[in-house]
């Protein structure tokens, strides 16, 4: 069987990638997992652009939504990771493979610093660009030491709000927001690349991001960072109301899915109508026998044809 042509833009498994990359927008690299592969941004380009630019980013949490995310042309991509179970965020990384891509893993999901090396080595090869995590600077700095890029996450951390009063906007007070600043600093010392800060005043942020190394990713917290961040499912607005106030609804698929599922409800009881009156099955949808086939058959199961 000949080979199948291969389309312009995929390499073979394990091969340098092309070096005609860069006329894409793409840089050529190696994963930390040892295979060549080529992306958007590399963790260097994104440290040069700080200040200079705002990226959008964006969690998709279906293959379609990763795919439909790197060809509309999203920076960044964040996708959930469960060491345990790579299969999802592998399958992420597959649909948007060019894309830089951050496996976010569970706060939960490890208790040691030896722990939180070996998830980030997993995530790194099983494709990723970097990790996020809600840990401290402890278990930030082993995994920073072992070579791993990783975003850490400031302000409101939903897992841990019920330090900062629930889920509600943390810095409004210079108490909160100089815990904010230091907690920010203390991520950087600790080897961190970048963080997401989530629902703090606009304007803290956007005066942090000046006194910060690390890449700052805006969830809630204005236009201050240097990524603008905001999950798939609200800007495509898959769910229904009501919607975090820092989201804006680009589209309204939860509606256009509530439509499909009525025409599925709808065309399940026109099909159970059409059984019960004997409409369905119509002569256009049965096969006819052939002539004298149904007498020879029953005179060869019970002796009743007709001759």
């Amino acid at each position: 069987m000949p080979a199948k042509p291969m389309k312009s833009d995929e390499h073979p498994f394990g091969a340098l990638a092309p070096r005609d990359a860069h006329k894409r927008g793409l840089h050529r690299t190696m994963t930390l997992g040892g295979e060549y592969a080529t992306r958007n941004y590399t963790v260097k380009h994104l440290q040069d652009l700080k200040g200079k630019t705002i990226l959008t980013e964006t969690m998709p949490f279906t293959t379609r939504e990763a795919v439909a995310a790197e060809e509309a042309g999203i920076d960044t991509l964040k996708v959930k990771f469960d060491p345990a179970n790579p299969a999802d965020a592998i399958a992420m990384r597959k649909a948007a493979p060019h894309t830089f891509m951050t496996f976010c893993i569970g706060l939960t999901k490890i208790a040691t610093a030896d722990e939180a090396v070996r998830a980030g080595y997993i995530a790194m090869e099983a494709g990723a660009d970097g990790i996020m995590c809600q840990w401290g600077p402890k278990l930030i700095r082993a995994v920073s030491d072992a070579g791993i890029p990783v975003e850490a996450h400031a302000g409101l951390v939903p897992r841990l709000s019920t330090w900062t009063g629930g889920l509600r906007a943390v810095g409004k007070t210079i108490e909160e927001a100089m815990w904010i600043f230091e907690q920010i600093k203390s991520f950087e010392e600790a080897g961190a690349w970048a963080v997401e800060v989530e629902v703090v005043p606009a304007q803290l942020l956007a005066e942090i991001s000046k006194r910060t190394r690390l890449v700052t990713s805006s969830i809630g917290a204005g236009s201050g960072g240097d990524i603008q961040f905001m999950f798939a499912e609200d800007i495509l607005g898959c769910h229904a109301p009501p919607y975090p106030r820092h989201t804006k609804q680009y589209r309204n698929l939860y509606a256009m899915e509530q439509a499909i599922q009525v025409e599925r409800v709808n065309g399940f009881r026109d099909y159970i109508d059409d059984v019960k009156s004997g409409t369905f099955p119509g002569p256009q949808h049965i096969v006819n026998a052939p002539e004298g086939l149904i007498n020879q058959f029953l005179s060869a199961v019970d002796g009743n044809g007709v001759e």
